[in-house]
């Protein structure tokens, strides 16, 4: 019996040895083996990528191009302008009802509803510009009418061959298509008006 005890604890050993040896080999040279070492480093080198959510990210990388430029006017630079225009578009994107979608001549009409008095003024200062700005990207016509809290946008085309395109974006994927978000985000960090 005592020879078997034996036996049970040099395997055990053996097997602890052959597995920190494992370890030990599998870890990058450059990681620390202390475990308040690998705090630290875990700490300073997170895997993590996304910064937290889709509004703080945006400021994030704005921030990062900014710190990038060696040109960077820093008396421009207005990060909060950009914070309050991603609030517009979380608005339009989430505090909204989409009451009806449906074909008409050339395109589609939507009616919308705010469900916040807030979402509200977002779309009152967002439907101000983004026919204008749809108009230039895509040659597309966006009429906006407000009745009450209700807003009833009405999109066609000249060209016949977007329209069932255009009907399958609906009213979220009109107010999203091209990349004109991004330019006008960078002009709103940096102080230049993007719709002049």
């Amino acid at each position: 019996m005592k020879n078997f005890r034996i036996i049970i604890l040099l395997v055990t050993l053996m097997l602890f040895a052959s597995e920190s040896k494992i370890m030990a080999e599998t870890m990058p040279s450059d990681q620390p083996t202390n475990h308040s070492a690998m705090q630290v480093h875990s700490m300073s080198h997170s895997h993590l990528i996304l910064p937290g959510n889709d509004a703080f990210g945006a400021i994030q990388e704005a921030i990062r191009y900014l710190d990038g430029d060696p040109k960077t006017d820093w008396s421009k630079v207005n990060l909060e302008a950009l914070r309050q225009h991603l609030v517009d578009m979380y608005n339009f994107t989430i505090n909204v009802r989409v009451l009806s979608q449906k074909p008409v001549e050339n395109g589609l009409e939507t009616i919308i509803q705010p469900t916040t008095r807030i979402a509200e003024e977002s779309l009152d200062r967002v439907f101000a510009v983004d026919p204008r700005q749809l108009k230039k990207e895509t040659g597309w016509n966006m009429q906006v009418e407000k009745t009450g809290d209700l807003f009833t946008i009405r999109v066609t085309t000249p060209n016949e061959a977007e329209v069932t395109r255009m009907r399958g974006l609906g009213y979220i994927g009109i107010m999203a298509i091209g990349e004109h978000h991004q330019i006008h985000h960078w002009g709103i960090v940096t102080g230049v008006n993007p719709h002049h």
